[in-house]
Order: structure tokens, then sequence, then C-alpha cells
């Protein structure tokens, strides 16, 4: 019984991964929009539950650390995929500002593959809050056909916590995972000097 609720934060990781695809299947099946709100919390549910456990089994490792930032993006992109298919014309005023957070997002995993030779895994705290807004953003969207606070408080934070995220990996001299704030990163740097 140990060893299965040991891989429990894997199978929560794994089943993050796995919505993608069934949102995609969903969408193609024309499936009542409350469906897209239980994936999108079911999805969220997991995120926060992979990490409080796999930290309180003591097995918060920087390999289920990268896979959890790995499950975040595949699920997300999934989520943004059936947002953009479904309400296309909700996501236009949006343009501008989701433009430049892919270029952020996209920018910053360059970067860090070029500097650590992978990508940053840092959870910090603006990215929790971001998850929460993400779950909202997409819930206006998918369940009840708006594009509010919610949303463009998800395409905000994106960029904020992207600006934070690059700004720890110029600021870190290597690789290093569970980073909760900027300041964290400064401290980091002074503990290594």
């Amino acid at each position: 019984m140990s060893g299965m609720l040991r891989q429990i934060p894997l199978y929560l990781i794994g089943l993050r991964i796995l919505l993608a695809p069934v949102l995609l299947l969903m969408y193609a099946f024309n499936v009542e929009s409350l469906w897209y709100g239980i994936v999108l919390g079911v999805g969220l549910l997991s995120d926060v539950f992979d990490g409080i456990l796999a930290r309180k089994l003591g097995i918060a490792t920087e390999k289920l650390r990268s896979l959890d930032s790995t499950a975040d993006t595949i699920f997300y992109l999934g989520v943004f995929l059936v947002a953009v298919l479904k309400h296309p014309q909700l996501l236009m005023p949006f343009w501008l500002p989701l433009t430049c957070f892919f270029l952020l997002e996209i920018g910053r995993h360059v970067f860090d593959q070029v500097k650590f030779g992978r990508s940053a895994a840092y959870h910090m705290w603006s990215a929790k809050a971001w998850g929460l807004f993400l779950f909202a953003g997409f819930t206006e969207i998918l369940v009840f056909e708006v594009a509010g606070i919610g949303f463009l408080g998800a395409v905000t934070l994106g960029i904020l916590t992207n600006l934070e995220g690059l700004w720890a990996s110029i600021i870190l001299r290597e690789w290093q995972h569970d980073v909760p704030t900027i300041y964290h990163a400064f401290v980091l740097n002074r503990q290594r000097s």
C-alpha cells in the first residue's frame, strides 16, 4: 500500500496530461459547457494536490517537479486550444497581451534551455496564483461564454509570472527547482557565492 500511495502524485500529474486530449474530444463531440468546468476543476485540484502529497510523502524530487511543470503546460495548452476552437471571438480582444504572453513563455523556455540545459521548475507563488486565475478565466470562456476580468487577470498574471521566472533564470547561476519568489532567487545566489 505504501508504494501505491507514493505513486499518487505521479498519477495526478498523468491525469492532468490526459485531460488535454479529453478536452479536445469533448469539443469534437460538442459536449455541454458544464463539463468543461468539471474538467477544469479536476485539472486544478490535481495540480494542487500532486504537490501537497509529494511534499508530505517526501518524494518532491527534481524529476517529479519538472514533470509537474510539463503537465501544467500540456493541460493549459489543451484548454487554450479548445477555447480558440470554441470561442475565437472572445479571445480576439486579447490578441496583443496573449502575443506578449506567448513570446515571453517561449523566450523563457529557450533561455532556460540555453543556460541550464532544461526548463525551469520554480513553482513560484505567483505561478500558483496564476493557476487560480487560469481556472477562473477559462471557466468564464468555456462554461459561461464570456471573457471578462478572470481571463484578463489570467493573461496579465501569466505575463508577470513569466517575467519573474525569467528574472530568476537570469539571476540564478545554476538550475534550481522550487524557488518561491524572486527574493528567494537572490538569497540562493548569495548562499552559493
